[in-house]
Protein backbone atom coordinates (compact mmCIF):
# COMPACT_ATOMS: atom_id res chain seq x y z
CA UNK A 1 0.00 0.00 0.00
CA UNK A 2 1.13 3.54 -1.17
CA UNK A 3 0.68 6.56 1.32
CA UNK A 4 1.20 10.00 -0.20
CA UNK A 5 0.48 13.80 1.93
CA UNK A 6 -0.15 16.25 -0.13
CA UNK A 7 2.87 18.84 0.07
CA UNK A 8 0.40 21.35 0.62
CA UNK A 9 -1.60 20.75 3.28
CA UNK A 10 -1.97 22.37 6.59
CA UNK A 11 -1.23 25.96 8.38
CA UNK A 12 -1.28 28.67 5.17
CA UNK A 13 0.83 32.04 5.27
CA UNK A 14 -2.37 33.95 6.87
CA UNK A 15 -3.32 31.27 9.92
CA UNK A 16 0.02 30.75 10.79
CA UNK A 17 0.81 34.79 11.09
CA UNK A 18 -2.38 34.66 13.16
CA UNK A 19 -1.24 31.55 15.52
CA UNK A 20 2.59 33.01 15.92
CA UNK A 21 1.05 36.17 16.58
CA UNK A 22 -0.59 34.83 19.85
CA UNK A 23 1.98 32.34 20.66
CA UNK A 24 4.50 35.29 20.94
CA UNK A 25 2.49 37.22 22.72
CA UNK A 26 1.99 34.61 25.81
CA UNK A 27 5.30 34.55 25.18
CA UNK A 28 6.53 38.04 26.62
CA UNK A 29 4.11 37.49 29.71
CA UNK A 30 3.26 41.13 29.21
CA UNK A 31 -0.48 41.07 29.07
CA UNK A 32 -3.64 39.24 29.38
CA UNK A 33 -4.16 38.10 25.88
CA UNK A 34 -7.75 38.14 24.19
CA UNK A 35 -8.78 36.93 20.48
CA UNK A 36 -11.79 38.10 18.91
CA UNK A 37 -13.73 34.38 18.38
CA UNK A 38 -11.31 31.59 17.82
CA UNK A 39 -7.75 32.19 16.22
CA UNK A 40 -8.71 29.71 13.95
CA UNK A 41 -11.15 26.70 12.97
CA UNK A 42 -9.54 24.09 15.11
CA UNK A 43 -10.42 22.81 18.79
CA UNK A 44 -6.75 21.62 19.51
CA UNK A 45 -5.26 24.86 18.81
CA UNK A 46 -7.93 26.99 20.57
CA UNK A 47 -7.53 24.31 23.53
CA UNK A 48 -4.30 25.03 23.98
CA UNK A 49 -4.45 28.89 23.80
CA UNK A 50 -7.00 28.86 26.70
CA UNK A 51 -4.88 26.14 28.62
CA UNK A 52 -2.61 29.20 28.47
CA UNK A 53 -4.83 32.28 29.39
CA UNK A 54 -6.15 33.42 26.20
CA UNK A 55 -9.26 34.05 26.21
CA UNK A 56 -12.01 33.73 23.11
CA UNK A 57 -14.76 36.89 23.22
CA UNK A 58 -17.17 37.72 20.68
CA UNK A 59 -17.33 41.29 21.12
CA UNK A 60 -14.43 44.50 22.34
CA UNK A 61 -16.81 45.10 25.10
CA UNK A 62 -16.44 41.94 26.89
CA UNK A 63 -12.65 43.50 28.14
CA UNK A 64 -13.74 45.32 30.89
CA UNK A 65 -12.11 49.07 31.15
CA UNK A 66 -10.08 48.59 34.10
CA UNK A 67 -8.25 45.61 32.66
CA UNK A 68 -7.85 46.90 28.94
CA UNK A 69 -4.45 48.78 30.40
CA UNK A 70 -3.27 45.61 31.05
CA UNK A 71 -4.63 43.52 27.73
CA UNK A 72 -4.26 42.79 24.06
CA UNK A 73 -7.06 41.76 21.93
CA UNK A 74 -6.12 39.71 18.81
CA UNK A 75 -7.70 40.42 15.06
CA UNK A 76 -7.50 36.85 13.63
CA UNK A 77 -6.68 36.01 10.13
CA UNK A 78 -10.33 36.62 9.09
CA UNK A 79 -11.03 40.27 9.81
CA UNK A 80 -13.61 42.06 11.06
CA UNK A 81 -15.60 44.96 9.57
CA UNK A 82 -14.23 48.23 9.85
CA UNK A 83 -16.96 49.75 12.78
CA UNK A 84 -14.48 47.17 15.01
CA UNK A 85 -11.47 48.70 13.84
CA UNK A 86 -13.25 52.10 14.87
CA UNK A 87 -14.53 50.67 17.69
CA UNK A 88 -11.21 49.49 19.47
CA UNK A 89 -9.69 52.60 18.57
CA UNK A 90 -12.22 54.83 20.43
CA UNK A 91 -12.21 52.80 23.01
CA UNK A 92 -8.19 52.85 23.61
CA UNK A 93 -8.34 48.88 23.26
CA UNK A 94 -4.68 47.34 22.78
CA UNK A 95 -4.72 45.12 20.00
CA UNK A 96 -2.72 43.73 16.95
CA UNK A 97 -4.02 42.90 13.49
CA UNK A 98 -3.38 39.50 12.41
CA UNK A 99 -5.88 39.76 9.56
CA UNK A 100 -4.39 37.67 6.60
CA UNK A 101 -3.08 40.14 3.85
CA UNK A 102 -5.23 38.62 1.38
CA UNK A 103 -8.35 39.24 3.24
CA UNK A 104 -7.11 42.88 3.48
CA UNK A 105 -6.84 43.16 -0.41
CA UNK A 106 -10.86 42.30 -0.01
CA UNK A 107 -11.84 44.70 2.30
CA UNK A 108 -9.44 47.71 0.33
CA UNK A 109 -11.47 45.99 -3.38
CA UNK A 110 -14.61 46.48 -1.87
CA UNK A 111 -14.00 49.93 0.49
CA UNK A 112 -12.63 51.30 -2.96
CA UNK A 113 -15.54 50.23 -5.76
CA UNK A 114 -18.42 50.69 -3.67
CA UNK A 115 -17.74 54.44 -3.15
CA UNK A 116 -17.51 54.17 -7.03
CA UNK A 117 -21.00 53.49 -6.90
CA UNK A 118 -20.43 49.51 -7.57
CA UNK A 119 -23.18 46.97 -6.29
CA UNK A 120 -20.36 44.50 -4.05
CA UNK A 121 -21.21 40.97 -4.70
CA UNK A 122 -19.11 38.64 -2.39
CA UNK A 123 -19.28 34.70 -3.65
CA UNK A 124 -18.74 32.64 -0.29
CA UNK A 125 -20.88 31.65 3.13
CA UNK A 126 -22.45 34.24 4.14
CA UNK A 127 -22.03 32.83 7.74
CA UNK A 128 -18.29 32.78 7.47
CA UNK A 129 -16.70 35.54 9.23
CA UNK A 130 -14.70 36.31 6.67
CA UNK A 131 -17.70 37.22 4.59
CA UNK A 132 -18.89 39.10 7.43
CA UNK A 133 -15.87 41.23 8.26
CA UNK A 134 -15.74 41.89 4.32
CA UNK A 135 -19.54 43.05 4.21
CA UNK A 136 -18.90 45.47 7.11
CA UNK A 137 -15.94 47.25 4.42
CA UNK A 138 -18.82 48.26 2.08
CA UNK A 139 -20.57 51.64 1.92
CA UNK A 140 -24.13 50.36 1.26
CA UNK A 141 -23.70 46.88 2.27
CA UNK A 142 -23.43 43.99 -0.43
CA UNK A 143 -25.01 41.00 -1.33
CA UNK A 144 -23.73 36.94 -0.42
CA UNK A 145 -23.98 34.44 -3.04
CA UNK A 146 -23.13 31.26 -2.24
CA UNK A 147 -24.63 28.56 -5.24
CA UNK A 148 -25.87 28.54 -8.34
CA UNK A 149 -28.78 28.84 -7.41
CA UNK A 150 -28.06 32.21 -5.87
CA UNK A 151 -26.72 33.58 -8.67
CA UNK A 152 -29.43 33.09 -11.25
CA UNK A 153 -31.69 34.36 -8.29
CA UNK A 154 -29.45 37.82 -8.15
CA UNK A 155 -30.87 40.96 -9.20
CA UNK A 156 -28.76 44.35 -8.95
CA UNK A 157 -30.72 47.40 -7.24
CA UNK A 158 -30.25 49.05 -10.16
CA UNK A 159 -30.03 47.52 -13.77
CA UNK A 160 -27.86 50.58 -14.86
CA UNK A 161 -25.52 49.94 -11.95
CA UNK A 162 -22.35 48.00 -12.25
CA UNK A 163 -21.38 45.29 -10.18
CA UNK A 164 -18.06 44.23 -8.39
CA UNK A 165 -17.54 40.61 -7.53
CA UNK A 166 -14.83 39.06 -5.08
CA UNK A 167 -14.92 35.78 -3.19
CA UNK A 168 -14.07 34.79 -0.15
CA UNK A 169 -10.46 33.45 -0.01
CA UNK A 170 -11.45 29.99 0.16
CA UNK A 171 -13.57 29.48 -2.16
CA UNK A 172 -13.78 26.41 -4.67
CA UNK A 173 -11.93 28.56 -7.80
CA UNK A 174 -13.97 26.33 -10.18
CA UNK A 175 -16.97 27.47 -8.63
CA UNK A 176 -15.97 31.15 -8.40
CA UNK A 177 -16.01 30.72 -12.27
CA UNK A 178 -19.01 28.99 -12.80
CA UNK A 179 -20.61 31.66 -10.94
CA UNK A 180 -19.43 34.74 -12.72
CA UNK A 181 -20.09 33.02 -15.99
CA UNK A 182 -23.65 33.48 -14.81
CA UNK A 183 -23.73 36.92 -14.34
CA UNK A 184 -21.86 38.11 -17.13
CA UNK A 185 -24.91 35.55 -19.53
CA UNK A 186 -27.20 37.75 -17.72
CA UNK A 187 -25.48 40.90 -19.77
CA UNK A 188 -24.82 43.04 -16.09
CA UNK A 189 -21.81 45.69 -16.11
CA UNK A 190 -19.27 43.56 -13.67
CA UNK A 191 -15.81 43.68 -12.54
CA UNK A 192 -14.62 40.24 -11.14
CA UNK A 193 -11.98 40.36 -9.15
CA UNK A 194 -10.36 37.19 -8.07
CA UNK A 195 -9.13 37.44 -4.60
CA UNK A 196 -9.21 33.26 -3.92
CA UNK A 197 -5.48 33.25 -2.02
CA UNK A 198 -2.67 31.63 -4.28
CA UNK A 199 -2.40 28.92 -1.16
CA UNK A 200 -6.42 27.74 -1.25
CA UNK A 201 -5.77 27.74 -4.90
CA UNK A 202 -2.90 25.40 -5.05
CA UNK A 203 -4.35 23.05 -1.83
CA UNK A 204 -7.56 22.41 -4.18
CA UNK A 205 -5.80 21.60 -7.14
CA UNK A 206 -3.15 19.66 -5.46
CA UNK A 207 -5.95 17.52 -3.22
CA UNK A 208 -8.32 17.46 -6.89
CA UNK A 209 -5.28 15.28 -8.66
CA UNK A 210 -4.49 13.38 -5.37
CA UNK A 211 -7.77 12.01 -5.13
CA UNK A 212 -8.22 10.78 -8.53
CA UNK A 213 -4.96 9.19 -8.01
CA UNK A 214 -5.82 7.42 -4.92
CA UNK A 215 -8.32 4.59 -3.53
CA UNK A 216 -8.93 6.62 -0.46
CA UNK A 217 -8.38 9.96 0.98
CA UNK A 218 -8.43 11.28 4.23
CA UNK A 219 -9.01 15.16 4.64
CA UNK A 220 -7.77 16.56 8.53
CA UNK A 221 -9.71 19.76 9.30
CA UNK A 222 -11.95 21.20 12.03
CA UNK A 223 -15.41 20.76 11.71
CA UNK A 224 -16.30 24.34 11.23
CA UNK A 225 -13.20 24.98 9.20
CA UNK A 226 -14.60 26.14 5.66
CA UNK A 227 -11.60 25.52 3.85
CA UNK A 228 -11.16 21.95 5.25
CA UNK A 229 -14.95 20.97 3.97
CA UNK A 230 -14.28 22.67 0.73
CA UNK A 231 -11.33 20.47 0.23
CA UNK A 232 -13.59 17.21 1.20
CA UNK A 233 -16.39 18.36 -1.77
CA UNK A 234 -13.34 18.17 -3.96
CA UNK A 235 -11.93 14.78 -2.66
CA UNK A 236 -15.17 13.45 -2.41
CA UNK A 237 -16.33 14.24 -6.14
CA UNK A 238 -12.69 12.63 -7.20
CA UNK A 239 -12.98 9.63 -4.91
CA UNK A 240 -15.84 8.19 -3.48
CA UNK A 241 -14.08 6.80 -0.44
CA UNK A 242 -13.22 10.23 0.81
CA UNK A 243 -13.25 10.60 5.19
CA UNK A 244 -13.21 14.06 7.01
CA UNK A 245 -11.24 13.41 10.55
CA UNK A 246 -10.35 15.94 12.91
CA UNK A 247 -7.25 14.22 14.13
CA UNK A 248 -5.72 10.53 14.14
CA UNK A 249 -8.06 9.25 16.89
CA UNK A 250 -10.72 8.95 14.07
CA UNK A 251 -8.75 6.77 12.23
CA UNK A 252 -9.93 3.60 14.13
CA UNK A 253 -13.35 3.91 11.79
CA UNK A 254 -11.74 3.91 8.86
CA UNK A 255 -10.38 0.32 7.27
CA UNK A 256 -7.27 2.09 5.77
CA UNK A 257 -4.95 -1.20 5.26
CA UNK A 258 -8.35 -2.02 2.66
CA UNK A 259 -7.54 0.49 0.36
CA UNK A 260 -4.04 -0.01 -2.34
CA UNK A 261 -3.96 4.14 -2.15
CA UNK A 262 -4.03 6.49 0.53
CA UNK A 263 -3.98 10.31 -0.26
CA UNK A 264 -3.71 12.80 2.59
CA UNK A 265 -4.62 16.56 2.42
CA UNK A 266 -6.13 18.70 5.18
CA UNK A 267 -7.38 22.25 5.73
CA UNK A 268 -5.17 25.90 5.85
CA UNK A 269 -6.37 25.35 10.00
CA UNK A 270 -4.49 22.13 10.62
CA UNK A 271 -1.37 22.18 12.57
CA UNK A 272 1.53 19.85 11.31
CA UNK A 273 1.66 18.50 14.15
CA UNK A 274 -1.49 16.67 13.85
CA UNK A 275 -1.13 15.95 10.08
CA UNK A 276 2.09 14.33 11.41
CA UNK A 277 0.38 11.71 13.95
CA UNK A 278 -2.52 10.89 10.91
CA UNK A 279 0.23 10.26 8.90
CA UNK A 280 2.09 7.92 11.89
CA UNK A 281 -1.24 6.33 12.49
CA UNK A 282 -1.76 5.28 9.00
CA UNK A 283 1.31 3.66 8.78
CA UNK A 284 1.08 1.90 11.60
CA UNK A 285 -2.33 0.44 10.98
CA UNK A 286 -1.13 -1.00 7.86
CA UNK A 287 1.92 -2.71 8.96
CA UNK A 288 -0.25 -4.60 11.74
CA UNK A 289 -1.87 -5.62 8.61
CA UNK A 290 0.85 -7.20 6.79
Amino acid sequence: MTIKCADSAGFCFGVKRAVDTVYDLLAEKKYKVYTLGPIIHNEQVVEDLASQGVQVIEHPDEIAKEDRSQAILVIRSHGVPESVIHTLNEEKIPFEDATCPFVKKIHKTVAEYSKKGYEIVIIGSAKHPEVQGILGWTKNGGTVVESKEDALLFKPSKEEKPICVVAQTTFNYKKFQELVEIFSKKGYDILAVNTICNATSTRQTEAESLAKDSDAMIVIGGTHSSNSRKLYEICKNQCENTFFIQTAEDLPDIPVSSFASLGITAGASTPNTIIQEVLKACQKQVSQNY
